[in-house]
């Protein structure tokens, strides 16, 4: 399980008791009538709403998924990608290792964030917090609190690989010599 920690530094300061007005209708709260939500504070009944639609876009978000489209456009990425890499070394003359090192890791790191966030938002979701974890990041904070989630030596040693077979992979082949 993923756990996600936010400080209290972190988190803006509540409303004042007794002036604040609800962030969705403007209603005038009552100290009964306020939840707070990170950093604004709502009428019980938007609260609900609010609470409600968040629930229907999440269970949105996991039906009807396209399945053969995604992979289609996972393998079409990829060829492309792979594509331009075998054009711009045939062009040159020239096995550009770092390239494949830099795509290597960003693609790691994307995929590291993309992961801890939708098991992060998933514990949100549960504990019915009113916040949750941004795609694309709202800044390198968030993006690097995020992939250090249960980053550990399996992720370190996995990276090292990709690192490694991406720097190796693009040398030309040393061929032997017919005697």
């Amino acid at each position: 399980m993923v756990t996600f920690q936010m400080s209290m530094s972190d988190a803006p300061p509540p409303a004042a008791p007794g002036t604040a007005t609800c962030a969705r209708c403007d209603k005038p709260l009552t100290d009964a009538d306020r939840v707070l939500a990170v950093d604004r504070a709502f009428c019980r009944s938007c609260y609900e709403t609010l609470t409600f639609e968040l629930q229907q876009a999440m269970t949105r978000m996991s039906q009807d998924i396209n399945y053969p489209l995604a992979a289609l456009g996972a393998a079409l990425g990829g060829a492309e990608g792979a594509l331009a890499w075998w054009g711009f070394t045939v062009l040159t003359q020239f096995g550009f290792g770092l390239i494949a090192v830099v795509a290597g890791t960003l693609a790691f790191l994307v995929a590291t964030y993309l992961v801890n966030m939708s098991f992060v938002n998933q514990v949100l979701h549960e504990r019915g917090e009113g916040w949750r974890v941004p795609f694309p990041p709202d800044s390198l904070e968030t993006l690097y609190r995020v992939i250090a989630l249960n980053f550990g030596v399996m992720k370190l040693v996995f990276l090292a690989i990709v690192v490694y077979e991406a720097w190796v992979i693009p040398r030309p082949p040393k061929l032997a010599l017919a005697t």
